[in-house]
């Protein structure tokens, strides 16, 4: 640790020391943004290092703004997209990009999905023709339905049905959110997968799949003025939606009540303890509590010197694992989530009732200044190494852009990382930790009710 550390200030020392004021300025990416005339948001990130660029598009449609009865429309609809249109056949796109060089893939969450496509700087025109292309060119036939609603099955069964933990959290989420989407899988209830069909994959399209709804971001070894004659090119084409519906969510009634589950299942390997409360998200113009809140998952749970494995895995040993995590990259109300794994021959409530003491000790005793300031100096040094990914930049904006902020809340976020104080987080903490907003739930072998 002392090592890596001093590594870290290293690193920090000659980015921004004497004669490195350009590579400082640079930790702010060269970011470029406007909008076109159809309303199609565009975000360009220069990074002239190497000459490879990633092309994404967001739509603001995840599994969150699905109609009730058809949840996993949306990660239906994102494997369908990979389905012929009127210019192209069936598996083109992928085969023209791997032909480039290059490789794609999409992927749907709670707000958004987005589709990728990472190649050669001088291929960005062919990859704006293809994704511009079925954006408003989808072809689907009854066989497409038919197929790909199997292969969106399989892979329920093979991610969540056969995995005992994913089923688990499926439970925390639903008894999260009494009344919010978010509670709802994103790949969808398998009951209600069955049914999707191809008029829900076409309703879902035609409302969201539209320039005014979606967000070009493209990072890498590109020209902004390029970017902008491509997009006005291939983009600006497409008319926009004039009936996008606005972005309503059904929200969450006041939680005045703790909640538990158990979930028991014979193919569980380590059972443990999992907890999540009711947070607020990153908004725009409002990101503060949210940066105390992702310092706070740092100090409880964010490696082996954090609060909850010094008292829980070295002090009491109590547990060999535990955990704190929190994402604000959400449209509405997100989760502070904890989990402890016990050690051999310690049970469950055991491991909840040290869990308990652990935060209770915790708000009392305060934020330890000395493990702030060594965080902050890692994530300074996280995003100064971040900036070698173009993937990372351009998800980092497509997401924050997706979830309602702006560039100018992504770029002031480091900044408001820095500010934190340990008030702050003090505060934060006794706001978000409350038994009323929670879910504990264990996970558990079959036979273990008992514990």
């Amino acid at each position: 640790m002392v090592r890596k550390l001093a590594s870290i200030a290293t690193l920090l020392a000659v980015l921004t020391g004497p004669g490195a004021a350009a590579q400082d300025d640079g930790a702010q990416e060269a970011v470029t943004a406007f909008t076109l005339d159809n309303g199609m948001q565009v975000v360009v990130v220069e990074d002239h290092r190497a000459p490879v660029l990633q092309h994404m598009v967001w739509y603001r449609a995840g599994s969150a703004d699905e109609p009730v009865g058809s949840s996993g429309v949306a990660h239906f609809l994102e494997h369908l997209l990979f389905k012929g249109t009127d210019t192209m056949e069936p598996g083109e796109l992928s085969a023209t990009v791997a032909a480039n060089g290059g490789r794609d893939n999409a992927f749907t969450s709670y707000d958004y999905t987005a589709y990728f496509q990472r190649v050669a700087a001088d291929r960005l025109g062919l990859m704006m023709k293809m994704e511009a292309d079925r954006m408003v060119n989808l072809r689907l036939s009854e066989s497409d339905i038919e197929t790909e609603r199997n292969v969106i099955l399989e892979e329920r069964n093979m991610r969540t049905e056969n995995n005992p933990a994913a089923l688990f959290s499926e439970q925390m989420n639903a008894a999260q959110y009494l009344n919010h989407r978010y509670g709802v899988p994103v790949i969808g209830w398998k009951h209600e997968m069955e049914t999707l069909d191809l008029e829900d994959a076409l309703t879902f399209y035609r409302r969201y799949y539209a320039p005014n709804d979606a967000i070009l971001v493209v990072s890498g070894d590109v020209d902004p003025d390029e970017v902008r004659q491509l997009a006005e090119t291939y983009y600006a084409a497409i008319p926009a939606n004039p009936d996008l519906p606005e972005r309503l969510r059904s929200q969450e009634p006041p939680q005045t009540a703790a909640r538990r589950l158990v979930f028991s299942d014979p193919r569980v390997a380590q059972p443990y303890v999992s907890r999540s409360y009711l947070a607020p998200e990153r908004d725009p113009g409002d990101q503060e509590s949210a940066a105390a809140l992702y310092l706070l998952s740092e100090l409880l749970g964010g490696g082996q010197t954090s609060f909850l494995a010094e008292r829980l895995q070295f002090d009491t040993q109590t547990a060999v694992y535990s955990g704190a995590f929190y994402n604000g990259m959400a449209l509405d109300n997100t989760t502070f989530d904890l989990v402890v794994v016990p050690a051999e021959d310690v049970t469950l409530e055991q491991a909840e009732a040290e869990l308990d003491a652990t935060l209770s000790a915790f708000l009392e005793k305060g934020v330890d200044p000395d493990q702030l300031e060594r965080i902050k100096l890692q994530l300074r040094a996280a995003q100064i190494y971040e900036r070698d990914d173009v993937a990372g930049i351009a998800n980092r904006y497509g997401q924050a852009l997706a979830t309602g902020l702006t560039v100018a809340d992504v770029q002031a976020w480091p900044d408001l990382l820095q500010a934190v104080t340990g008030e702050d987080i003090l505060a934060s903490a006794k706001a978000v930790l409350r038994p009323e907003t929670s879910v504990t739930g264990w996970l558990m072998r079959d036979g273990e009710a008992d514990q």
